[in-house]
């Protein structure tokens, strides 16, 4: 019972009631996110590419 207890405590108080996401959603948004810059930032370079 105080193993149970001990696990659930390990955490800041402050944080205790905010539901983190799953760390798959995390990796998917970042490669999402890196993507999408890379677009963006070498969009000249990509359209040249294709004509």
């Amino acid at each position: 019972m105080s193993e149970k207890n001990n696990n659930e405590e390990l955490r800041p108080s402050k944080m205790r009631g905010v539901a983190f996401p799953k760390a798959k959603y995390g990796v998917i948004l970042a490669i999402l996110i890196i993507i999408l810059v890379n677009i963006i930032y070498y969009k000249d370079k990509i359209i040249n590419f294709f004509t």
